[in-house]
């Protein structure tokens, strides 16, 4: 439970952290809220030669609507988005994700950027961002770029982040009239991962049928996993507990989960489709009540 030898480097701005980044290679890692890195470091199950602390780091705190999306800063603590308004009252559903990430000690530490930077599929904040079809921007020497969520997460524990990039900001677009979304997750024991876990948009016409449609998984797949061919079931349907059912069934089918503490595959693909359809039908009562 001791961390191997590393040296430490706290950065001042975005620029002197790229800039160590560089100088360090491969051999640098970013700190942020160091919730996931510092827990490998102490079982050496990551050793980075150099620490990047970007705690100190302005600008990247920030929590506001501008030009049509919601700007969340790479740097913003999950106790935040827990208590912000505007994500209460606008994105109930990265509300519905923070609060169930861990505990509160780890939520007043733990930021969104790590939580994605980190690319594990257990992690609750990529299901959340790939139903919401968000953006993730990224830093380096190269300047800014801007990363479709779906081509973000490559591998376990791998993101399309480079060596030398950081990620700087996510992008959620606004909701539009009549929609909305929840994620409801199963863990063993509060704060744990999750068994299986859903998150799920929902965008009604005016007729009331769904026309559009986000949903994703949380720890059933080998990263974080898009069921597209459940989405695509529901559009232009009329929802109904039949109709979510079926989709929750083509979401579990995509799962490809590993047998492992938390249970059996056939355990947690069954978990994925229960909680699918409660998401369903939670991402339903919201836009219901939002049209």
């Amino acid at each position: 439970m001791i961390p191997g030898p590393f040296s430490y480097r706290r950065a001042a701005s975005i620029e002197e952290a790229i800039a160590l980044l560089q100088q360090y290679g491969g051999e640098a890692k970013v700190l942020s809220g160091g919730q996931s890195l510092i827990p490998m470091m102490k079982f050496r199950l990551a050793e980075p030669a150099v620490i990047v602390d970007i705690n100190r780091v302005p600008g990247l705190d920030a929590i506001e609507e501008r030009n049509g999306i919601l700007a969340i800063g790479g740097l913003v603590r999950e106790v935040a988005l827990e208590r912000s308004p505007l994500i209460r009252q606008r994105y109930p559903i990265i509300a519905d994700t923070a609060e169930v990430i861990a505990d509160p000690l780890v939520r007043n530490l733990a930021t969104i950027g790590g939580n994605l930077a980190h690319g594990d599929p257990a992690n609750d904040h990529p299901a959340t961002m790939l139903a919401l079809r968000a953006e993730v921007v990224a830093r380096g020497p190269g300047g800014e770029r801007t990363i479709p969520i779906d081509d973000f997460f490559v591998d376990t524990f791998t993101t399309a982040l480079g060596p030398d990039e950081i990620l700087t900001e996510i992008r959620v677009p606004a909701p539009p009239p009549r929609s909305g979304g929840a994620y409801v997750k199963f863990e063993r024991k509060v704060g744990d991962y999750a068994v299986a876990a859903a998150a799920v948009f929902l965008v009604l016409d005016e007729a009331g049928k769904i026309a559009g449609a986000g949903i994703g998984l949380t720890n059933v797949y080998y990263k974080p996993l898009r069921a597209a061919e459940a989405e695509n079931a529901l559009l232009g349907q009329v929802p109904s507990g039949e109709l979510f059912r079926a989709a929750a069934e083509l979401a579990a089918k995509a799962a490809d989960p590993t047998t492992d503490l938390r249970g059996p595959a056939e355990y947690k693909r069954a978990v994925a489709r229960t909680m699918t359809f409660r998401a369903l039908e939670a991402a339903l009562s919201r836009a219901q009540a939002a049209s």
